[in-house]
């Protein structure tokens, strides 16, 4: 923490501008020895031109913005060179910091100054992250109500709730003499741990949102062969993204595209046509697409609606949950053929694949998804340690029940309030935190 440190923040490579983040104490006495102005002499918050200088070379034209503590991202001396993109420039740059006194940051080290030096919370920090690799408008919305503390402040007040609660009894306990102390009984802390139930209940309900919004759907184009699983992809992502051939077993591995339902990211894998084969290769893309089937949240079964039901579709249709499973009776415009439970169109026209879009939606509730106010759970730690959370505060209503002492009931309390404290950072582990930072990306 008492390094200066610096990294390049945009991406290297050819550009009009490269941006070069400098993060500590010695910031403005580094960068002032490599710039032709003393920063030191210069306001707070300013943007300023002049060149970055080696032994009376210039380097590069920039303009560096001047930011000093403590209204900065990392609560440190801020220094950003704008220099011209390009590797070479961006690289010399770098180089003569790095001579001068500065460190090159770890990944995430910037927001982890901010969050060791208290301007955001461990919630926060994670949010940045996920709102770096947001892809759609709808995680966008959802990660930067998490920045903005949405989530921080629904955490902040279960914690308050435990607070209360365990200072009454703790008051109860050391100061039983007093009388006019409100008296905690097992009345009361289930009227608490009840509504922690249910708020703990309706975070992991909304956690399955956070899902959608933050990974997409992953569904599976499966089928026989020639059932038009290719021209099915194609007319899903209106483009040749897919081989379509009359020969059978033409796609022997799996191509994949994305499109947007709702602000959902949707990823669809067309994979290879499903049939009992002794072409070595093909074997291996049917293996591939059994094995998709089983990973995806969604499976679309494409069928030739002209032909009879192949025995691998039959057995789709009994091996998958219906659930998980949508029909899609392909080639309507040949045949009259109806097929229980299955849309029916074909992939010339506009109307199936338009319905094929609706079920989706409607299966998901995608049109249901609210990211304007959204409290949900950022990621995998946080959910297990509601989970936790909820497990723990079960087990305390079952312990009320059986009449278990206030002060026994107050130790299961302390570790929910520890959790809830971990997902903020109240709490920390210095290895959680190294887990954590270690996938962001340089210069954040």
């Amino acid at each position: 923490m008492s390094d200066t440190i610096c990294a390049i923040c945009t991406s290297v490579g050819v550009g009009a501008i490269s941006i070069i983040r400098v993060s500590g104490e010695e910031s403005l006495n580094i960068v002032s020895k490599i710039f032709t102005k003393d920063l030191n002499k210069l306001n707070d918050h300013t943007i300023n031109y002049g060149h970055i200088k080696y032994n009376d070379e210039i380097i590069d034209e920039v303009l560096i913005s001047i930011m000093k503590a403590p209204n900065t991202y990392t609560k440190e001396d801020i220094v950003e060179i704008n220099c011209h993109g390009g590797i070479s420039t961006t690289n010399k740059v770098l180089e003569l910091l790095l001579e001068n006194g500065c460190r090159l940051a770890t990944p995430g080290e910037f927001t982890k100054r901010a969050y060791l030096n208290g301007r955001i919370d461990l919630s926060q920090a994670q949010a940045v992250n996920d709102l770096l690799y947001s892809k759609t408008e709808s995680a966008r919305k959802v990660f930067i109500n998490g920045i903005n503390g949405l989530l921080s402040k629904k955490i902040e007040s279960l914690r308050q709730n435990l607070l209360d609660l365990m200072s009454n009894i703790e008051v109860n306990i050391d100061f039983p003499e007093y009388e006019d102390n409100e008296i905690i009984t097992h009345k009361e802390i289930k009227e608490k741990m009840t509504y922690l139930k249910n708020e703990f209940e309706k975070l992991l309900i909304d956690a399955k949102t956070t899902n959608l919004v933050k990974n997409g759907l992953n569904v599976a184009i499966v089928g026989s062969p020639n059932a038009g699983k290719s021209s099915l992809l194609n007319a899903l992502l209106n483009e040749e993204k897919a081989i379509v051939s009359d020969i059978k077993g033409t796609t022997r591995d799996i191509v994949e595209g994305t499109i947007i339902l709702n602000g959902i990211l949707i990823n669809l894998i067309d994979t290879a046509g499903i049939r009992k084969t002794k072409n070595e290769i093909e074997k291996i893309g049917v293996t591939k697409s059994l094995k998709t089937i089983e990973d995806s949240d969604l499976v679309i079964l494409v069928i030739d609606s002209s032909k009879k039901l192949s025995n691998e579709d039959k057995k789709i249709i009994n091996d998958v949950n219906k659930e998980k499973l949508i029909i899609f009776a392909n080639k309507n415009d040949l045949s009259d053929n109806t097929i229980a439970n299955s849309i029916s169109g074909n992939t010339k026209s506009i109307e199936g694949i338009r319905l094929l879009k609706e079920e989706i939606i409607k299966r998901f509730n995608l049109d249901e998804i609210d990211t304007q106010d959204a409290t949900y759970l950022n990621n995998v730690s946080q959910i297990d340690a509601i989970k936790k959370c909820l497990k723990i505060t079960n087990k305390i209503l079952d312990n009320i029940n059986e009449d278990y002492f206030v002060d026994m009931i107050e130790i299961d309390l302390k570790e929910i309030l520890d959790l809830l404290g971990n997902m903020i950072g109240k709490i920390y582990e210095e290895d959680l935190l190294d887990t954590m930072f270690k996938n962001f990306c340089l210069g954040k």
